[in-house]
């Protein structure tokens, strides 16, 4: 059981609530503030020890301070930490992904997934000499101008024109969107068909947040991309290295021409990539591509040697015989527990995502577009988060992510937290 948090930990938030916009870093609530992590929990100041699901949004797939990510990256740390030139972790790392990757044929490093995907939106571009994006409403695709439209929104904007979910946004940039419900390949058929000529690109998380691709989606996007020429981006900076060794792409064995990378293949620290077709790459190279059709890439940590050290490492955790197979038996576990919990207490819910990465929405509804997932009650989930927090779990609002070092006391202590909390959520939310 969480204890109160004590004068320290209290006057930390205080501070946070003074310097920083909302007292938080802009991720989650700053009414915690973690001191440490090991394997697969973390601590907060007051020294309450939670069970992480949240895994730092996704990059922690091999647990907390795990000793070969450790020692790689010290060894480097005496290194030294930058060199804004190329270096040996980085090159290795490069090699790495296009050996696993189906589509990675060359990779260029950023620091963060918007600037991958804002990368490689702007390659579809360069590549096509067209203008116009098609994404999926509700596809996170980072916190560029582009990425943030259609993503939140409540309007009716499924099919067409996007929306800007945020304040700042040109105007002008809107027209430059187009927008598909995801999983609905005739949706997607029409506006291809339609405005094929305008199209540089369409990009889309393979599973989009939690929604895994209907059979037949993925490939019918690959069909009708490659019937126009059109480059097809998979947003991968989620599902890279986390479904499988070579990510969704090898998981539901569809390969676009282009992927960005994130999370995972920085071990923990900041880093992220693009990665593709040779030919497409080609426009980061002013000598290929001459002038008018060179995409400028700079980035100062850009393949930081700290990062790039280790994700490789990391990778090579993820590498070893079985681990794919003990972390996919690890989610299956708790997610059967977490279901069975919440229905045994009589809670009406629908499952969604895949054992790496899931969650329990409050929906009895199909969940297979953004609006399904919309439709769930998220004032019942936000409450339910709340009181497995009481009960020493951490995750983050819409996603239970499982790690490699989650092991049978995590699972045993995370079903009794579950059971716990879908035991008292009715009388919590009565009191609410």
């Amino acid at each position: 059981m969480i204890t109160p948090t004590t004068a320290e930990e209290q006057s930390l938030a205080q501070i946070a609530r003074r310097v920083l916009p909302g007292g938080n870093f802009g991720n989650m609530a700053g009414d915690i503030v973690i001191r440490s992590g090991r394997g697969g929990r973390v601590r907060d100041v007051s020294g309450n020890e939670y069970i992480d699901y949240l895994l730092g949004s996704g990059p922690m797939l091999v647990g907390h301070a795990h000793p070969a990510v450790n020692a790689a990256v010290l060894e480097q740390v005496e290194r030294g930490s930058t060199f804004f030139v190329n270096n040996e972790p980085g090159i290795r790392l490069a090699a790495e992904i296009v050996a696993a990757v189906p589509c990675a044929e060359q990779v260029r490093f950023v620091s963060t997934g918007t600037e991958a995907d804002a990368y490689a939106m702007r390659l579809a571009r360069a590549h096509r000499r067209r203008p116009k994006i098609l994404k999926f409403e509700g596809g996170y695709h980072g916190m560029s101008d582009w990425a943030l439209m259609s993503l939140w929104s409540a309007r009716e904007t499924n099919t067409g024109r996007a929306v800007a979910d945020t304040a700042g946004i040109p105007p002008g940039l809107l027209d430059e969107m187009l927008v598909c419900p995801f999983n609905d390949l005739a949706a997607a058929r029409d506006m291809i068909h339609t405005h094929h000529a305008a199209i540089a690109g369409v990009i889309v998380e393979p599973m989009q947040r939690l929604i895994p691709p209907t059979p037949g989606f993925l490939q019918g996007l690959r069909d009708l991309t490659t019937e126009y020429g059109i480059v097809l981006i998979f947003d991968e900076v989620v599902t890279g290295f986390r479904l499988a060794y070579g990510g969704a792409q090898t998981y539901y064995g569809v390969t676009p021409d282009l992927c960005t990378l994130g999370k995972v293949i920085g071990g923990g620290y900041p880093l992220a990539a693009v990665a593709g077709r040779a030919e497409i790459m080609a426009h980061f190279d002013r000598e290929q591509v001459g002038p008018e059709s060179f995409t400028p890439q700079i980035g100062t940590l850009s393949g930081n040697p700290i990062a790039a050290a280790a994700g490789l490492a990391a990778l090579d955790v993820l590498k070893q015989p079985g681990a794919y197979e003990r972390l996919f038996e690890t989610g299956r576990a708790i997610w059967a527990g977490v279901e069975a919990a919440l229905r045994d207490a009589g809670h009406a819910i629908t499952m969604v995502g895949e054992p790496p990465m899931f969650d329990a929405l409050f929906t009895t509804s199909p969940v297979t577009d953004h609006r399904g997932m919309a439709g769930a009650d998220a004032a019942r989930a936000r409450l339910f988060n709340g009181l497995l927090r009481t009960g020493g779990i951490l995750k983050g609002e819409g996603k239970t992510y499982v790690s490699l070092a989650h092991g049978e006391r995590d699972v045993a202590d995370t079903l009794t937290a579950y059971r716990t909390a879908a035991l008292g959520l009715d009388a919590a939310q009565g009191a609410a």
